[in-house]
């Protein structure tokens, strides 16, 4: 399977709360915990219950820390996007199945980062546990969705500066789950327009605050690349996967949410 991990969002979020000098423990080259078998024994899983439900496009976490270390608020690590495709394999064979669309941090320049599609046997690979949700949207949002997500607008909403605790209420930095929210409200609002989405986010989008240490903070900023605040004014906020399913539920948006373990 090809791994292509990045230092996400919480880990290095732990680094600050907990170590500066910690490692953060997701970087492509980190080894994973599973055999191949069980973590594409639980991708196949996790592609037949959504299939199951006839989505077409669903919103995946997954977390590569064990719960007690995740800051309060967080209960994964990662979100990406699954799209149902007809998938060609290394041997010429075309089957149905889930093309996962994800923002990942560089690893060479943590400060940067990379639009990349890949599949959920990699998207696993990394994790901490064999264990997901996955949001199925209502049908209109999935399919404003795959327009979205098939078309330059997807492209055109990357912004590649990245950081750990980007503030989802303005477009100076993104990281993983910021990009997801606006992916989600460029599908919402039939929009490609940042200035009309970042709006409609200070609006109607309830961040996760996160409470760090200012010290710490003051020492991660200086070691760290990927972590900039110059982005925030008043507390720190950053948009998570638990703020991203409430807001969809607070506004009806969500069909099923599938609690998945192995």
């Amino acid at each position: 399977m090809r791994a292509l991990y990045s230092k996400l969002v919480v880990f290095t979020l732990i680094v600050v709360i907990g170590s500066v000098s910690a490692q953060a423990g997701s970087q492509a080259s980190a080894e994973p915990r599973f055999k191949a078998e069980e973590i594409i024994a639980f991708a196949k899983q996790v592609e037949q219950q959504a299939a199951a439900k006839g989505a077409r496009v669903i919103i995946v976490a997954r977390t590569g820390r064990p719960a007690s270390e995740l800051p309060e608020g967080f209960r994964y690590t990662h979100v990406g996007f699954g799209v149902y495709s007809m998938i060609t394999t290394e041997d010429g064979e075309t089957i149905p199945g889930y093309a996962m669309y994800n923002l990942y941090q560089d690893d060479e320049k943590p400060d940067r980062s990379a639009l990349v599609r890949d599949y959920p046997a990699d998207f696993f690979a990394g994790v901490y546990t064999l264990k997901t949700t996955v949001l199925i949207p209502v049908p209109e949002l999935q399919k404003q969705l795959l327009r979205v997500i098939a078309s330059d607008t997807y492209r055109k909403l990357h912004n590649p500066e990245y950081s750990v605790l980007a503030n989802p209420y303005n477009a100076r930095f993104q990281n993983c789950t910021e990009h997801t929210l606006d992916v989600i409200n460029a599908a919402i609002y039939h929009t490609d327009d940042m200035a009309v989405i970042k709006a409609n986010e200070q609006a109607y989008f309830k961040a996760q605050p996160v409470k760090i240490n200012p010290f710490r903070l003051m020492l991660g900023a200086i070691t760290m690349p990927d972590l900039r605040t110059v982005d925030h004014k008043q507390g720190i906020k950053t948009a998570s996967f638990t703020t991203i399913a409430d807001y969809l539920r607070q506004y009806g948006l969500i069909k099923s949410e599938l609690e998945i373990s192995r």
